[in-house]
């Protein structure tokens, strides 16, 4: 997979892929534990809901994108998702603001999910001109030249 397009596009997959599972795991655990759900405020079913669509648009972004603003997007878009994830994780705990996660499995995917999205800060920030020059030479078509120059 030489395509950086094309291997953004996967990471970002991954990551929504471990994103919702967590908060499937996470479900399981409160309805396993006879909690009863109290309804979240609508600010908070928002906020998740724009976290929640970053990821699904930047896997269409990563293929649909001019290279520069590909690159500009993946590097903003994973730096948000990897300071807000790693702050409603490992920062509140740590400083007493509210319990640890609920689970062991929470702590294995927020971990999964940043490394994730810092890899696809790493790998948009050093997407060179010749990955980009590359990958639209392969877009032009080529013409079949025989040997006397003769199409």
């Amino acid at each position: 997979m030489n395509d950086t397009r094309e291997r953004l596009s996967l990471l970002w997959l991954f990551a929504l892929l471990n994103y919702l599972y967590a908060d499937v795991i996470a479900l399981f655990d409160l309805a396993g534990a006879g909690h009863s759900f109290q309804p979240l405020p609508s600010w908070a079913l928002m906020g998740a809901a724009v976290l929640m669509e970053i990821p699904i648009a930047m896997i269409l972004a990563c293929r649909l994108l001019p290279d520069r603003a590909n690159r500009l997007a993946n590097i903003i878009a994973g730096s948000l998702l990897t300071l807000v994830n790693g702050f409603l994780t490992f920062v509140p705990p740590l400083v007493g603001m509210g319990r640890p996660p609920a689970l062991p499995e929470y702590l294995f995917f927020a971990t999964i999910e940043t490394v994730c999205t810092l890899i696809i800060i790493r790998q948009a920030w050093t997407w060179s001109r010749v990955d980009v020059r590359r990958s639209q030479s392969t877009l032009k078509p080529q013409s079949t030249l025989n040997v006397s120059g003769q199409l």
